[in-house]
């Protein structure tokens, strides 16, 4: 089976990673996942939501989408005086995803924001967010450090994100918005540098799907998502 855009089925889009897109945070990555673009600002404040225990940090995201970052326009969410679900079950999936990467007691009492606005999107929108939101906390990380408000990394392991789908049967890897709409399963999977999992979501779109498809849906996962920190590391300089 030809896909859309001609790659192999274990193919990624081309990936390009873009530091210092913003000025003024302390850390920012643009990243292209083939057509998606995502850009991703990390923000420091010294304080913590009342649920953090003191001497405790906090990571945290906020997603949204411009009204045309897709093929006709969507209303912003102020429009609407709330969060739509989507985005809401969608930054608190990135949420997760990064906190998983810290040791919160050596952010100390601080928070750090990971906006993720989607510029322009063509499937993939959150698992590109988590890639590129994790480049920006490290960043991020790696400022305080350096103007000395933490003494110590709390990055402890890198994380990433793809998405997985079977369509006609046939699983493929990290689909675009047309082959995501006609998936039969899509999958989404967060996983660390050592090959652990952090989160799947899959869903039965056209069908339900077996123990043994969802096993070939991540492992698909896993090969992209160890091409993903590949590169984490390069935009890093081989280091956190």
């Amino acid at each position: 089976m030809t896909r859309i855009d001609g790659r192999h089925f274990d193919e990624l889009r081309p990936v390009v990673i873009t530091t210092g897109f913003v000025d003024y945070a302390e850390g920012s990555v643009l990243i292209q996942c083939g057509h998606t673009k995502v850009l991703c600002c990390a923000s420091v404040e010294d304080r913590t939501p009342s649920h953090v225990p003191e001497g405790t940090g906090w990571v945290t995201a906020e997603y949204s989408m411009l009204p045309r970052a897709n093929r006709e326009r969507s209303r912003r969410d102020i429009s609407k005086l709330k969060l739509s679900p989507r985005s809401a079950e969608i930054q608190r999936l990135i949420g997760r995803s990064l906190r998983a990467a810290v040791d919160l007691t050596a952010l100390g009492d601080r928070t750090v924001t990971i906006d993720c606005d989607v510029l322009q999107g063509d499937g993939g929108t959150r698992t590109a967010s988590v890639t590129g939101g994790f480049i920006a906390l490290a960043l991020a990380c790696r400022k305080m450090l350096e103007l000395g408000w933490i003494t110590e990394n709390p990055i402890k392991r890198y994380v990433a994100a793809v998405s997985a789908g079977i369509i006609d049967d046939r699983p493929m890897l990290d689909l675009c918005y047309e082959e995501d709409s006609h998936a039969m399963v899509d999958l989404n999977c967060v996983m660390d540098d050592a090959g652990a999992i952090v989160e799947i979501q899959g869903t039965g779109e056209g069908r339900s799907f077996t123990v043994s498809e969802q096993r070939e849906l991540v492992r698909l996962c896993a090969g992209g998502i160890e091409q993903l920190i590949a590169k984490q590391k390069e935009i890093l300089g081989g280091h956190i």
